[in-house]
């Protein structure tokens, strides 16, 4: 049998392996990758895989947008350190996970969940999964996930205050103080939170109930004051200015 492992720290993916060979000595680990893009690029050589143990959280984003990307017909244990709220979306899912620290026995009983079920398994519907995680529809997001430590987690569109980008990383404050990185573009968190956000310029999303109030800034451009601790002045693009004073009206 031929496994492939998705799995960003190193020593997390030495474990999983020594453990997945003490099982059965007769498997094969054709590779170890640590991040989306890597993975993308070995599964687009159609590699002959018969199971793939995928870390939920990469570094460079969620291992479902491998699964999004390209087609693959090999099931797929995750590996997760998810609350139950979100193992719920992998039952509903029909999908195996084993959680994390690793665990002979639990590894031990994923492969034999996976000779007993494979000819059963189906393809996973990956945009349902994530939506199930954030609790959202196909078209109407409530929630986005965000990277905490070894979780990644749901947070409400409303309870985000700013979208910035940072040394080229895209992250959001919240209204409770806490800040997290995102693997979505500006440009995608704006059509998610399109009735929530106002694009005030390239590197910057205001949610409306985390503005005070707007100054007249330098060259006809308006400085916004938060309600929320931010490190940057946000200035309002003087191309901007007259839909973010209509926006400011709106309710």
């Amino acid at each position: 049998m031929n496994i492939v492992i998705i799995e960003d720290e190193t020593m997390s993916a030495e474990d999983l392996a020594e453990i997945i060979l003490q099982v059965d000595r007769s498997i094969r680990i054709l590779g170890i990758f640590a991040s989306v893009k890597k993975a993308v690029d070995y599964l687009k050589t159609r590699p002959a895989i018969d199971l793939i143990f995928a870390d939920v959280q990469l570094g460079d984003g969620l291992s479902f947008e491998i699964f999004r990307e390209v087609k693959i017909n090999a099931p797929i244990i995750f590996c997760t350190a998810f609350d139950e709220y979100a193992i719920e979306a992998f039952k509903t899912n029909a999908i195996e996970y084993i959680l994390k620290p690793f665990d002979k026995g639990a590894i031990e009983n994923a492969l034999n969940k996976y000779h007993q079920l494979k000819q059963y398994f189906a393809p996973i519907d990956y945009n349902l999964l994530i939506n199930k995680l954030t609790g959202s529809s196909r078209n109407e997001y409530s929630s986005i996930l965000v990277y905490q430590k070894e979780k990644v987690l749901p947070v409400k569109i409303i309870d985000i205050a700013v979208c910035y980008i940072e040394n080229e990383i895209t992250r959001i404050l919240c209204f409770d103080k806490k800040t997290y990185m995102v693997t979505q573009t500006l440009d995608e968190l704006e059509k998610i939170g399109r009735t929530t956000f106002f694009r005030a310029n390239r590197q910057s999303l205001v949610n409306r109930l985390a503005v005070t109030d707007a100054a007249s800034y330098y060259n006809r451009k308006y400085a916004i004051n938060l309600n929320v601790p931010h490190t940057e002045i946000i200035i309002v693009s003087k191309n901007r200015v007259a839909d973010f004073l209509g926006w400011l009206v709106q309710e």
